[in-house]
């Protein structure tokens, strides 16, 4: 074994579990760091506090002089946390959070200083947009871009920081951020939605995303990732021979958590609990050392703040118990890789989920309308929701017999298939007193009993129905929710605006309201029957009936992200006031141009790993194997030595070969790099990236994957995935 594995295996055999400590009960933590409303109300006047809660639920701006007043309130807060700093806390398009920390500290003469924070420092700062991405929205020379607070999002302390939960705008407008963009998808569907609500209660004044996310993730002993230069540069290994026991028995997925990880859950979830993020549940996932861990539904805005924390959160705590956390896709080739379910659905100011059935027909009907609302808005737009989860990292995941694949499908079991095939049986036009009777109590009126007993579950399914939400499986794990939830808000408050008109167009011509809906959900279930699917994602014959029905297969990010720039597409976010034209199509650059860069650095990693590591320990065995054949012919002479020391001479001349073809796969890898490289326009670029260079990966890698069952294991440089998988 070499040194450096050898050592880093000896200093994880001496690691015990940290000592963790956590109260009798969490729920005495909750929000013990954030200002939430519960402390708003302590610190601030009641006419401030009236101005927040409007600005959380009505979006009304708040006064400047409110402003001060809640500045003064937060620094007052934080400093009896320990806070020394603020930050506005933002989540620019690099894909992690961003903060530039100021002191509250001030010089005020005569030698003395003071903590001072006021309305304008809450409201605005100016950091550097010239370093962000921007999609050429901004030249590098001209720097200014602003963040601002977002008041919808509760500001929380971290160490002696006080975070302030913000957009990211540049100097001229436009977003750059995930923020800003979701925000605006969370008003349109409010406005869609709300309007819609009011066919089955007047009362209903606001509407609400809400969003319970499920975080999928690896640990790996943070001793063997420093011995693992792809993991440190790349997120994951690009070589490694899968070990011979892997996942095959099932015997990880919800069995007994190591004592070591449940230390680190257990400080994880003490954490989340003081800054208010709602972590119910954790478990072990499929893969070795793969885990899970899930809060309770949130309004979407606050969860996709919280998931952001969390995974900052999970590498600081990581760093206390000594494992590394591994965000990335697919860190491990043979086992399953991780992803994001984002659970979404909606509910009025009321509480009421409208994706839930009521106990009676009328809100059975309001179940359904928004249920095959959503399915319509997937129908027609789930290309845009493939593109909305597309990423280099995720492109080794999707289709891969362990999550959904790269055809959007809706999965809603068969027993809400047949409540659709009998509404689609509804005679078009006015409805007899009978046959209202009949839809009601034999069609919509069973629906509750129907979901009581409905215990189907498609995990291949990337956007399945699953009792009352629709869970997104395909988002990655390393991705922002914000981006998943911007684009579903955005398509169904969008379809929501089309069902409406159509409906309010029907009642114009003499049908009764309900009558009226019938109608045009009726019409909606036949023209979205294509994106339903109840099957096996992962088969190839689905893959084949998808064809035949016309649905997109985007295997790739360059072909998934191609989509946005289609006129349909870009419409419906510049019709909701979402992202305009210029946003989208920077964005679109943004997304291009971060997955060149990925695959061209796994691509110079591999390189680096290939010629300085792999084919100098494969060269070293080669000599040894040669003087022990070369000492065998010394031995027993020409004639014997030759039956005696065929295999060897067989060995050698395979390592030869191996060596020879990871050679030229290595040249030719960096000969097609370079082309690509060399060209400008974004789109093209990333296609000659995933089409010319990342078929390289695989070919060196089975080579180089080879070398390793050959080549003594005491001298192999880099730790086995038997060492990185197994050891807690």
């Amino acid at each position: 074994m070499s040194k450096i594995r050898f050592n880093a295996l000896k200093e994880v055999f001496k690691r015990e579990p940290k000592k963790v400590e956590v109260p009798e009960r969490l729920s005495r933590l909750f929000n013990e760091n954030v200002f939430s409303e519960y402390i708003m109300q302590e610190y601030l006047t009641s006419s401030a506090y009236k101005y927040i809660v409007a600005a959380k639920n009505k979006g009304e701006k708040i006064p400047r002089e409110i402003a001060d007043q809640v500045a003064a309130a937060m620094k007052d807060w934080a400093l009896s946390k320990g806070a020394t700093h603020y930050t506005h806390w933002f989540q620019p398009l690099t894909g992690s959070t961003a903060e530039k920390h100021d002191a509250f500290f001030n010089t005020i003469g005569g030698g003395k200083a003071i903590e001072q924070f006021n309305g304008s420092l809450l409201v605005q700062q100016e950091p550097d947009a010239s370093s962000f991405p921007n999609g050429g929205i901004r030249n590098t020379f001209e720097a200014r871009g602003y963040t601002a607070w977002d008041p919808t999002s509760d500001a929380f302390v971290i160490d002696t920081t006080l975070c302030i939960p913000s957009v990211f705008i540049s100097y001229t407008g436009e977003t750059l951020d995930y923020k800003t963009p979701l925000l605006r998808a969370l008003q349109a569907v409010d406005e869609a939605a709300t309007e819609v609500a009011r066919y089955f209660d007047r009362n209903v004044s606001k509407v609400q995303s809400t969003l319970g996310w499920e975080q999928e993730y690896f640990l790996v002993d943070s001793a063997l990732f420093n011995t693992r230069p792809d993991l440190q540069l790349t997120g994951r290994t690009l070589l490694g021979h899968s070990p011979a026991k892997g996942q095959q028995l099932e015997d990880h997925y919800f069995g007994s958590i190591p004592l070591r990880i449940i230390r680190f859950m257990q400080e994880l979830e003490v954490e989340c609990m003081k800054l208010g993020i709602p972590i119910k549940t954790r478990h072990n996932e499929v893969a070795p050392n793969q885990f899970e861990c899930a809060p309770i539904f949130e309004e979407a805005n606050q969860a996709v703040d919280h998931n952001s924390l969390l995974m900052d959160l999970m590498t600081r705590v990581a760093r206390r118990h000594n494992f590394k956390v591994l965000l990335h896709e697919k860190p491990f080739s043979g086992v399953n890789g991780s992803g994001k379910h984002n659970n979404w659905s909606l509910s009025t100011d009321a509480g009421e989920n409208l994706l839930s059935p009521g106990k009676n027909p009328k809100k059975n009907l309001q179940f359904l309308t928004f249920f095959i609302n959503t399915i319509k808005a997937v129908h027609d737009y789930g290309d845009v929701l493939r593109s909305a989860i597309a990423s280099a990292s995720n492109d080794h995941r999707l289709g891969a017999n362990e999550a959904p694949p790269a055809i959007i499908s809706v999965f809603i079991g068969s027993q809400l298939t047949s409540v659709l095939d009998e509404l689609e049986k509804v005679k078009k036009g006015k409805l007899s007193p009978d046959e209202k009777t009949d839809l009601k109590l034999n069609i919509v009126g069973k629906i509750p009993e129907i979901l009581l007993d409905n215990t189907d579950r498609n995990r291949t399914s990337p956007f399945a129905f699953t009792g009352n939400k629709f869970e997104f499986r395909a988002v990655g794990s390393s991705a922002n929710c914000a981006e998943a939830m911007m684009v579903i808000n955005t398509i169904v408050a969008h379809q929501l605006k089309l069902f409406k008109a159509e409906v309010d167009a029907l009642i114009e011509k003499g049908l009764k309201k309900d009558e009226a809906i019938f109608n045009v959900l009726r019409d909606y279930i036949k023209t979205s029957r294509n994106i339903l699917f109840e099957g096996d994602g992962y088969s190839q014959d689905w893959e084949k009936e998808a064809a035949k029905r016309k649905l997109s297969n985007l295997k790739t990010t360059p072909e998934a992200l191609q989509i946005e720039l289609q006129p349909k597409f870009m419409d419906v976010f510049v019709s909701n006031s979402v992202l305009s034209k210029v946003e989208i199509e920077a964005r679109n650059e943004i997304k291009l141009e971060k997955y060149s860069t990925l695959i061209d650095i796994e691509a110079q990693v591999l390189a680096d790993l290939a010629r300085n590591h792999i084919i100098p320990t494969a060269i070293r065995y080669q000599n040894k194997l040669i003087e022990n054949v070369q000492g065998l012919k010394d031995i027993f002479g020409e004639k014997e030595f030759k039956s005696i020391a065929k295999e060897q001479i067989d060995l050698i001349k395979t390592i030869s070969e191996k060596i020879s073809k990871i050679k030229v796969g290595v040249d030719q890898l960096l000969a097609e790099k370079e082309k690509s490289h060399a060209i400008e326009h974004s789109n093209k670029r990333a296609h000659a990236f995933a089409n010319n260079v990342k078929p390289f990966f695989d070919l060196i890698r089975d080579d180089v994957d080879d070398l390793e069952m050959m080549v003594d294991d005491e001298i192999w440089p880099l730790t086995k995935y038997r060492e990185l998988l197994f050891t807690k």
